[in-house]
């Protein structure tokens, strides 16, 4: 299906998503931990805790950036003491990202700040879109992996 094949009140409840979406987002960004590190470093530190180590080029799919941006942002990151390289058990010619302990705790600390900073928001809805809410979740999630 395209968005030609949704009916006009879908692709109007989709521009309001997408509307509501970004606005936020940049809500949430300004919740951060460290100011230091740009969105995609932050966003490649996720990565890594969500899918665990890999390779610079895999990281570089993943965050849809080319190769050589990757290994300029891994090797930031690696200046930051937030990751380290490691050399790739099979393939001598790679190496392999891993997120280091200060990371992890930069990212639960972050992760902690915007759930509390979500939360309070939710504390301002009603029971009925706290329960679309919990519905939405699932969904919303579905679409940012798509």
């Amino acid at each position: 299906m395209n968005v030609t094949e949704l009916s006009e009140a879908d692709r109007a409840a989709v521009s309001e998503l997408r509307g509501a979406v970004m606005r936020l987002s940049r809500r949430l960004r300004h919740q951060r931990v460290d100011e230091s590190l740009s969105p995609t470093e932050m966003s490649v530190l996720g990565t890594l805790a969500r899918c665990g180590s890999a390779t610079p080029g895999e990281l570089a799919r993943k965050e849809h950036v080319q190769p050589p941006s990757m290994t300029r942002i891994v090797a930031m990151l690696e200046a930051k003491g937030l990751v380290r390289r490691e050399p790739h058990p099979d393939d001598r010619r790679q190496v392999v990202v891993s997120r280091t302990e200060q990371a992890e705790a930069m990212l639960a600390e972050s992760r902690n700040r915007r759930n509390a900073w979500l939360a309070q928001l939710a504390e301002g809805l009603d029971e009925e879109d706290l329960a679309v809410l919990r519905q939405a979740a699932p969904v919303l999630e579905k679409l940012a992996h798509l």
